[in-house]
């Protein structure tokens, strides 16, 4: 099977001959890539190619073996058991039933220098700890659903900071797992740092705002600022950014007459159906159904 002349772990599986059993492709901004498969049993071996993958096993049940760049397993696989394959090494793996497969790709590209900051250089991904067999991880399984439930609302491409939030909450429990020398953040952010941040994100709610930019504010690398974030105002940077679309959604739907398709794009979302869906996840009604409510007359009886 050929590699790309710009390889992915995405667009090598789009374009190969596994390309059938994709049933679902989501690309948040190029910063994660995720494939949905499902296909029958044989050989799943690739070539090598320059992302770190996750794949999870939905079902289980099923005899795998291989080798993903860590040495031989051959196992029977449970239900939503991980698997950690290295960059660029071409993996051997035979699976003995028709299963469905989640993956999560990291482009080396995009991750290196977050992981070279978070574990002082003592960590590459080809030397990850993981990568022979399955694990679990309660951490990585809930990442990996909010993912999956963000690019599901959000149209398959959610924000840049939504992307790269959820990507170091993963990464950071992948170095927990291989042992990572990495310093836990000690403490949250200084408070004029925690309000500087919260501000932006505030004053830039309509655009794309990444979590890059939010970590040099901070002078802290995205994978720390992410951490230390979190200790400092109760959630994770993503979902923060959320509290603050909701909150500004209510108050525009609440005090002006601006459409719910303008109402959207004030707020960071693309249309008024993700809008819409987003909305309905978290207010347990539709943006229209809230004006409405919000705004009806008060009928005062009289004694």
């Amino acid at each position: 099977m050929s590699v790309p002349d710009d390889p992915s772990f995405a667009r090598w599986y789009s374009e190969s001959r596994e390309a059938s059993y994709v049933s679902a492709r989501k690309s948040p901004g190029s910063i994660l890539d995720l494939l949905e498969v499902i296909r029958p049993d044989g050989d799943m071996s690739r070539p090598a190619l320059p992302d770190l993958v996750l794949t999870q096993d939905m079902f289980g049940g099923t005899h795998v073996s291989g080798n993903s760049g860590g040495g031989y397993y051959n196992e029977i696989s449970k239900k939503n058991s991980l698997y950690l394959t290295a960059p660029n090494f071409a993996n051997t793996v035979m699976i003995d039933n028709s299963h469905q497969l989640r993956c999560l790709s990291f482009p080396v590209a995009q991750w290196q220098n977050v992981l070279d900051e978070a574990t002082e250089g003592k960590l590459s991904f080809n030397n990850m700890q993981i990568c022979r067999g399955s694990f679990h991880s309660s951490t990585i399984e809930s990442s990996l659903r909010n993912l999956w439930a963000l690019c599901d609302l959000e149209e398959g491409a959610p924000s840049r900071l939504l992307a790269r939030a959820a990507g170091c909450e993963i990464l950071a429990e992948l170095c927990r797992l291989s042992e990572a020398p990495f310093t836990p953040a000690k403490g949250g952010l200084a408070p004029w740092i925690k309000r500087r941040c919260q501000e932006l994100m505030r004053e830039r709610l309509s655009e794309d705002i990444s979590l890059d930019e939010l970590a040099a504010e901070a002078q802290l690398s995205p994978f720390h600022f992410a951490r230390m974030f979190k200790q400092s105002v109760g959630v994770s940077p993503r979902v923060y950014l959320t509290q603050l679309r909701m909150q500004r959604a209510c108050e525009l739907l609440e005090q002006t007459d601006l459409s719910i398709i303008e109402i959207a794009f004030e707020v960071g979302y693309s249309s008024n159906q993700v809008l819409a869906r987003v909305f309905s996840k978290h207010q347990h009604m539709s943006p229209t159904d809230y004006r409405r409510a919000v705004r009806a007359p008060v009928c005062i009886v009289g004694r």
